[in-house]
């Protein structure tokens, strides 16, 4: 992969890559550190990367490794983060409700954390466990009591 093909593939993959790094980020600078260690991280990795998934579900694999592997040297605070844009056309309210999903979402263990983000993410439950390593009927019972769980989390 040439390095002008990488910083393009980055780029169109970089919502993936935010989506799973802003739930295991304490804050907006471990955010960016997070990322930063997921582009390096897919950079090495890259020729490793035989075909045999979608390029999406790699990234994720990756991505989530990556943030996995730093989470469990260094534990991580359960506060929101703030000042991340979110979207820059979503209202406050939205955004109020964005910062609540991953506070509750930063407090689920880490595989859990990790089928949940896929799942916001509208992988099908064949993809989640394709990345996952887990069967499709696990996940979906998986997701089923984590949408549960959440509710109670963020609604009391």
């Amino acid at each position: 992969m040439s390095e002008p093909f990488f910083k393009s593939f980055v780029t169109e993959n970089m919502g993936i890559i935010t989506h799973i790094c802003r739930a295991y980020a304490a804050n907006e600078e471990e955010l960016k550190d997070l990322i930063q260690e997921v582009t390096i991280q897919l950079w090495k990795s890259h020729q490793k990367f035989k075909g045999n998934s979608k390029i999406s579900t790699w990234v994720y694999r990756v991505s989530l490794n990556v943030c996995l592997a730093i989470n469990r040297k260094k534990r991580i605070d359960t506060e929101p983060i703030r000042n991340v844009d979110v979207e820059d056309d979503v209202d406050h309210t939205e955004r109020e409700q964005v910062e609540m999903l991953y506070k509750a979402i930063r407090q689920l263990n880490e595989s859990d954390r990790a089928i949940i983000l896929l799942y916001l993410e509208k992988k099908s439950y064949q993809e989640i466990s394709d990345i996952l390593g887990i069967t499709v009927s696990n996940v979906g019972v998986k997701v089923n009591r984590l949408k549960d769980k959440l509710k109670v989390m963020i609604n009391g």
